[in-house]
């Protein structure tokens, strides 16, 4: 479902060229449920944003859903994305002119489903938002949400459309521990029952410990790669 193979990403700082990530192999099978640990400075998030297609690399490939993201335009890679791919931004990424429900609605509408059915759709919205804790703020802006109930409709919002493809950067990050909980449920149905692929960077060592394979980074480069015992 995604691989990279040989992949490099340097950026230039200080006029100096910095090696982010170095010679990154990774296979990840349809239906996985992986978590990307690591120090601050390793290049979790970076090797997240290249996976989705979201930045291109220095050198090497990465195939999403067998199609090398390298070959393809910008707007092919945002088809791509809207089709098969949802995200979860630790900055939440809302839209502040729109509602909670709005928000979560968002990824739905850009697929272009028929009038008949935005009522379902609504329904299915307003559920997930009920199922992260905010059915009292669905009619509430970003505003006038805290961070933490921020990242839930981040949250909501990226499982609203059943993507093929989830990518989390810090899922639980802002959460309190039963909400985090709640969360960890959430992606382990995704993955289980909509049969989603999850890759997830994560801090949370009790999220990453529920993630079937654990990958590890130090210093730009993969220094462990394990397999779970089933839970």
């Amino acid at each position: 479902m995604i691989e990279a193979i040989d992949l490099e990403q340097t950026y230039m700082s200080g006029g100096k060229p910095l090696t982010v990530l170095k010679q990154i192999n990774l296979a990840i099978e349809a239906e996985g449920f992986v978590a990307i640990i690591g120090p601050s400075g390793s290049g979790k998030t970076t090797l997240l944003g290249l996976l989705a297609g979201l930045d291109r690399p220095t050198k090497g490939i990465v195939r999403l859903d067998g199609q090398d993201l390298g070959r393809l335009t910008e707007d092919q890679r945002a088809t791509l994305r809207a089709d098969k791919v949802g995200f979860v931004f630790q900055t939440f990424q809302l839209i502040p002119t729109l509602t909670a429900l709005e928000n979560v609605m968002v990824p739905i509408e850009l697929r272009g489903n028929h009038t008949h059915e935005v009522k379902e759709l609504e329904e299915n919205a307003m559920e997930l938002l009920a199922r992260v804790g905010l059915g009292a703020r669905m009619d509430h802006y970003p505003t006038q949400l805290s961070g933490g109930e921020q990242q839930r409709v981040g949250l909501a919002r990226a499982f609203a459309s059943a993507p093929k493809i989830l990518l989390a950067d810090e899922p639980t990050g802002s959460l309190d521990g039963e909400t985090g909980r709640t969360v960890i449920r959430l992606l382990e149905e995704l993955n289980q029952d909509a049969k989603t692929t999850l890759v997830l960077v994560t801090h949370d060592w009790e999220l990453a410990s529920r993630a079937r394979r654990v990958v590890r980074l130090q210093a730009g480069s993969v220094v462990s790669d394990t397999l779970n015992p089933p839970a």
